[in-house]
């Protein structure tokens, strides 16, 4: 990341809240307050926000964020600070809004104040926030910075996820993970499916209110959780020719070596594979990590116990 400003200067834009897609030009030697007050530099309406309640200062090309004694304070990429420097690329939470610091475009810095308000109005006017307390695009936002921020500010609601056909749910109490489920499979245990979710590069999310009902599945360390879920990820790279999810499995005929010589794990999934027939609902029930499972399913084929079409 860049630590000097480009010739072009810095720029805000609002990745996630009621101004998502929005630019605000950063000037050096200019300060921009935000906060609820109708009469600040950039105003947001958000009941999270105090009325002051954060300062951003350019000074020779270093960018500054300063928090005025806000009540519920500002987050710099899930971290809750008084006061940091800002690098390109950094996120930064107040209230429901997340913005990042980037590089301004070319003659932006010239925009009037007022032309910069016309702006950011018509980038609220292309995003619909009916009971939706944020939303934005995990290009812009990676899950696990979102989740981050989200557990840092202890935010309550339903994390709604869409990345192409897949649509699942992480559930959140004061910033606690408690459920994660992925629509259309409720057979892949919450904790497989947060690892799953967290694994996805694309798509959309959005923050709903909190959902009735929903039984705590998670009760552990969000750091813990993801740390956990990036190994998985890793494991799950690693693993060469791995049976395609559409792959269907058959007990091999004739087999090559006695069921009785496999371990418990290789026999469950002998078992699920005789049950259900289809590589995806086999390690969508193994009781143990995807990239495990996988792994297992591979050796069991190519040790002739299996046979995959």
């Amino acid at each position: 990341m860049a630590s000097t400003a480009p010739e072009a200067g810095f720029a805000l834009r609002f990745v996630s809240g009621k101004y998502q897609g929005g630019t605000v030009p950063l000037r050096d030697g200019r300060d921009v307050v935000v906060g609820r007050s109708s009469d600040l530099d950039l105003v947001l309406a958000d009941d999270m926000v105090s009325r002051k309640h954060a300062r951003i200062s350019v000074r020779g090309g270093e960018v500054t964020i300063q928090d005025l004694g806000s009540t519920n304070g500002i987050f710099v990429n899930g971290e809750k600070v008084k006061k940091a420097r800002l690098r390109e690329g950094d996120r930064i939470l107040i209230g429901a809004s997340i913005l990042k610091l980037v590089a301004a475009e070319p003659g932006s810095e010239e925009r009037t104040d007022a032309e910069i308000r016309q702006g950011l109005e018509a980038a609220a006017a292309k995003v619909p926030s009916e009971g939706v307390a944020m939303r934005g695009r995990l290009e812009e936002v990676p899950l696990p910075d979102l989740l981050q921020l989200l557990a840092t500010s202890k935010k309550s609601g339903a994390l709604s996820l869409r990345s192409g056909e897949a649509r699942a749910s992480i559930h959140l109490r004061d910033g606690r993970v408690v459920a994660c489920e992925i629509e259309g499979r409720p057979q892949v245990a919450p904790r497989k499916a947060f690892f799953r979710t967290v694994a996805w590069a694309g798509g959309t999310f959005e923050l709903l209110p909190p959902a009735d009902a929903i039984p705590e599945a998670l009760d552990e360390p969000l750091e813990g959780l993801l740390m956990e879920g990036m190994q998985q990820i890793d494991e799950l790279r690693l693993i060469e020719a791995a049976p395609p999810p559409e792959g269907r499995l058959s007990l091999a005929a004739p087999l090559q070596a006695p069921l009785r010589a496999l371990g418990p794990e290789e026999l469950d999934l002998v078992q699920l594979a005789l049950e259900h027939g289809v590589v995806s609902e086999v390690v969508d029930r193994a009781a143990f990590p995807d990239s495990k499972a996988l792994g297992l399913l591979k050796t069991l084929v190519a040790r002739g116990y299996l046979a995959l079409a």
